[in-house]
């Protein structure tokens, strides 16, 4: 089982030294990645189905990435997840190359359809659309990132243009699309790499991963995305039988968060030794130092 960490660039982490800190003491400790999250934008005052308080600070996940690429180098650098409709993705892909460039290959981009109606109205996007949009986005960052000088989308399109560097890793970084809906199982078998579930139990990984091979199995699916590869982060407090749990279902990758209160408000020096702490000794504790 591989171990991610969640959250290094919000909350209690969201300070560059800290964020540093953070990065290479997981890489020190046998952490197999680290993730960021993102909104872009939050409801203010908060309400539903925001998730977030309003003090809560969010470093963009792709210059967060970039400025961690620079001081670690074997960890992996994953996006969990950026919320693809509001994205340009023609901009969007020419980040993330760079960051799979600048970080020697080590990024992986987690996707999601997002679902706070406060957000799209400010980015000005139609929340209605966001669906189609991601499908669209998807296809259009893979042209670029494969050299297509040409591309007719619904919602993207150009002609006789390219841009380069292109990603280190052939055809692009892994794709893992976030959600837990018909349509991200049918994204997961036409689109993605992986998929990436939040606030899991067993028994949801279990329902989801079953929904995962009935929408490969009514599919051609492209033989370069592989088979399926599933990481998630549990509800639950860790522990070596959850992992073993985890791991019967096929289950790739654990994301943790050490706690919840950690993704939330301003930089705290007081919390970010607990986590610390939490990412040197939770290897060992779990076995899978």
């Amino acid at each position: 089982m591989k171990l991610g960490f969640f959250g290094v660039n919000s909350g209690v982490l969201a300070d560059p030294d800290t964020m540093i800190t953070v990065a290479r003491t997981a890489e020190a400790a046998g952490w197999e990645s680290i993730w960021t999250g993102e909104h872009v934008v939050v409801a203010d005052p908060q309400r539903p189905p925001s998730p977030v308080s309003p003090g809560t600070h969010f470093v963009d996940q792709v210059a967060s990435l970039a400025h961690l690429a620079a001081h670690t180098s074997t960890i992996r650098l994953c996006t969990g997840v950026v919320i693809l409709p509001q994205r340009n993705p023609v901009v969007l892909a020419k980040e993330l190359a760079s960051v799979d460039v600048l970080s020697g290959g080590r990024l992986e981009a987690g996707v999601g359809v997002g679902y706070v109606p406060a957000e799209f109205d400010a980015i000005g996007v139609p929340m209605a659309e966001r669906g189609a949009r991601s499908d669209d986005h998807l296809d259009a960052m893979r042209a670029i990132w494969r050299g297509q000088t040409s591309f007719q989308g619904r919602f993207s399109s150009w002609e006789g243009v390219s841009a380069l560097p292109r990603p280190v890793q052939s055809g692009g970084p892994p794709v893992l699309v976030g959600g837990a809906s018909p349509a991200t199982w049918r994204r997961v078998a036409h689109r993605a790499h992986g998929w990436y579930g939040w606030m899991t139990t067993p028994a949801s990984t279990g329902s989801a991963i079953a929904k995962i091979r009935r929408a490969v199995a009514g599919v051609e699916r492209p033989a370069e995305l592989g088979e399926v590869r599933v990481s998630v982060t549990p509800s639950e407090p860790i522990d070596r039988d959850l992992v073993r749990r985890y791991e019967d279902l096929g289950v790739e990758r654990l994301v943790l968060v050490r706690d919840h209160r950690d993704l939330a408000g301003a930089p705290d020096g007081r919390w970010a030794e607990a986590v610390l702490r939490f990412l040197e000794e939770t290897p060992e504790h779990l076995g899978l130092d």
